[in-house]
């Protein structure tokens, strides 16, 4: 993470884009996946029951309103426990872990699976690298719908119920997605979710058919 911008922010960015695409789900994917959403001591809690991605389930942006201790860990698992969640993924950045973390991992039996980077920079140092002959431009109400399963089918996530609550999010005015289009489809999609002074890029996927053609770059580009 780069020091002109705080991890407090940083976080708090993920952290609300998530809660957002989860809790602006419409009735009936919230019932199918089994999707509950609740803030927790500065950070969210995101459950979704019916999840069989293994990514929905996520707990983050903790330790910057109040300090992660065995108390907010233990509010954070009596949450999913109560949901009956089959697992969660806790993100908790590095600086804000206490010196104790290692016990409390021990008491709930959390296990280190894998380490997520977040890379930054300012907006004036932005240099996008746009190669493709592909059409890329913001998607309209009439083509969310396309614009979410294709993104679902990029990552390898089933279409059902995460579709719906993925176009849900068009209608939230701190969301812009853009696509990738050859010819009439749309082959790569991305979202640009902006949080006051930050902005941050996220559901970036691509067809397999359509891999190493300048999608991603493109779509970066437009969103800086």
């Amino acid at each position: 993470m780069q020091s002109h911008i705080s991890a407090a922010r940083l976080e708090g960015a993920e952290a609300e884009f998530m809660y957002q695409y989860e809790s602006m789900a419409p009735r009936s994917a919230v019932t199918s996946l089994g999707i509950v959403t609740a803030r927790i001591g500065g950070g969210v809690v995101l459950s979704m029951r019916n999840d069989v991605t293994g990514y929905w389930n996520k707990a983050l942006g903790f330790g910057f309103a109040e300090p992660v201790t065995r108390d907010l860990i233990d509010r954070v698992i009596d949450f999913y426990k109560s949901e009956r969640s089959p697992r969660a993924v806790l993100q908790i950045a590095p600086e804000v872990l206490p010196t104790n973390w290692d016990e409390i991992c021990r008491s709930h039996d959390i296990r280190e699976d894998s380490r997520w980077f977040k890379l930054t920079c300012s907006v004036d140092h932005f240099r996008p690298i746009e190669r493709t002959i592909l059409r890329v431009s913001p998607v309209g109400p009439d083509d969310v719908d396309a614009w979410a399963r294709t993104t679902l089918r990029g990552f390898g996530m089933p279409v059902e119920g995460l579709a719906e609550m993925f176009a849900a999010s068009a209608s939230n005015p701190t969301f812009h997605p853009f696509a990738a289009w050859d010819g009439d489809e749309i082959v790569a999609t991305a979202n640009l979710f902006v949080d006051g002074e930050i902005a941050s890029l996220n559901a970036g996927a691509t067809l397999p058919s359509h891999q190493n053609r300048g999608a991603q770059s493109a779509l970066i580009a437009v969103r800086g």
